[in-house]
């Protein structure tokens, strides 16, 4: 197989792991942007050749695409970034760019205790959940720093504790909505189940708020937490992108390959 030239949107655990295997695998020349500087750092130490360390318009990663020799453009960011998933499909299809979706596999529910959940449809709706239902105790916030003002909405800063990575854009962020330094709880990658618990525990907290974002991100353990502290979880579920083909998409490393091969041939 030829050199594969990739653009790949990351930012992602299993970005930097899909960066590691084609690394290890392919002979590949890969371009990973990232909306932060701590992605773009991951990215580079995974064994990413190049990095754009910022949010980029549909029209830059157009530019970028036609200025380049690119062969593949890989999405591999968040189940929860919408906006990115929709523009990467409309990307590939302008520039004619083979275009491959990795995304990890929703949670599978079977052997685990939900009777804590509370399903929401949008982090607002999440904040109206909790200012109907739990108008008594903390909340702990572990959904990213850019849900943050949807919760706001219907939920007070005082009582409002979010988890996050201490980098310089997220705490813009609760500055600008208000949030004190000491309801800051930084992030340093999944919490255990333990970790969990003792978040609880420590902030007093009557709910947790979480995205149904897969196994890798650390669910099942908030989820148990919440069993076990007897606390609401309102879990906001995984959004269904319409414009997304579903033979595009791979959840896992051997799909992943797969794929590859359909579109390369054999390595």
């Amino acid at each position: 197989m030829k050199r594969i030239n990739i653009i790949l949107l990351g930012g992602t655990k299993d970005s930097t792991e899909l960066i590691k295997h084609l690394k290890n695998n392919y002979n590949t020349h890969i371009l990973t942007t990232t909306t932060t500087e701590y992605g773009s750092k991951l990215a580079l130490e995974a064994g990413s050749d190049d990095t754009i360390s910022r949010p980029l318009l549909k029209d830059e990663i157009i530019g970028i695409i036609n200025n380049s020799d690119f062969d593949l453009l890989i999405d591999a960011t968040h189940p929860f970034a919408e906006h990115i998933t929709q523009t990467s499909v409309s990307v590939s299809k302008i520039c004619s760019i083979a275009y491959v979706r990795f995304e990890r596999p929703p949670l599978d529910f079977s052997d685990i205790d939900t009777s804590h959940i509370i399903y929401a449809k949008s982090f607002e709706n999440a904040g109206e959940i909790i200012a109907e239902q739990i108008p008594e105790g903390n909340v702990l916030h572990f959904a990213g720093a850019n849900t943050m003002e949807e919760v706001l909405k219907n939920v007070s800063k005082d009582r409002f504790y979010p988890r996050i990575l201490k980098v310089q854009k997220s705490l813009e962020k609760c500055e600008k909505l208000g949030i004190e330094n000491d309801h800051i709880i930084a992030m340093k990658g999944a919490a255990s189940l333990k970790e969990n618990m003792d978040l609880i525990e420590e902030y007093d907290a009557s709910v947790m708020i979480t995205k149904e974002s897969g196994e890798i991100g650390g669910v099942v353990e908030k989820i148990e937490a919440a069993n076990q502290k007897d606390i609401s979880l309102i879990m906001i579920k995984r959004p269904i992108i319409k414009e997304l083909n579903k033979k595009d998409i791979v959840s896992n490393l051997e799909e992943f390959d797969r794929k590859l091969e359909k579109i390369f041939g054999k390595n």
